[in-house]
């Protein structure tokens, strides 16, 4: 079975997210969205609520699971008995920043990093993006699934 986790914090899922998940879920027979819980970090939604956004974008979709989990992702691959992690890439910011944390899940944890590109209608959308068009009261319902808007 392959299995893949695709990491994230998710605060809140964006379309970006959602092209990626849809992109990935034909090459695995499961796909872990595993939300990544950080105690220092200051999130605009609730735990709670970030998990019902992503289970309400992906009702019905059979091959995906949310979870989520604190602690390295390469040891969370472990536990989930993952081969995989699926990680989107914007631009070459994000290819910089990315290949080295891949490499060193896969030397602890002999987990391949598969990285996906954007669609390059989703490619300027980020989660911090999001939030303060949110924050400032701005449109933000062509960046979020219909399951985040208000």
């Amino acid at each position: 079975m392959r299995r893949a986790v695709f990491p994230g914090t998710f605060d809140p899922i964006t379309l970006g997210h959602v092209d990626i998940i849809n992109r990935a879920l034909p090459l695995f027979d499961e796909l872990v969205i595993a939300i990544g819980v950080n105690a220092d970090k200051k999130t605009m939604f609730t735990l709670e609520e970030r998990i019902q956004f992503i289970k309400n974008t992906f009702k019905g979709e059979s091959k995906i699971t949310v979870k989520s989990y604190s602690g390295l992702t390469a040891r969370f691959c472990i536990t989930q008995k993952a081969q995989f992690i699926v990680r989107g890439l914007r631009n070459t910011s994000d290819l910089n920043y990315e290949q080295p944390i891949a490499q060193t899940n896969y030397k602890m944890a002999k987990v391949e990093s598969i990285f996906l590109i954007c669609s390059p209608e989703v490619s300027n959308i980020s989660s911090s993006i999001v939030r303060d068009v949110m924050r400032n009261d701005g449109d933000y319902s062509g960046l979020v699934p219909d399951s985040v808007k208000k």
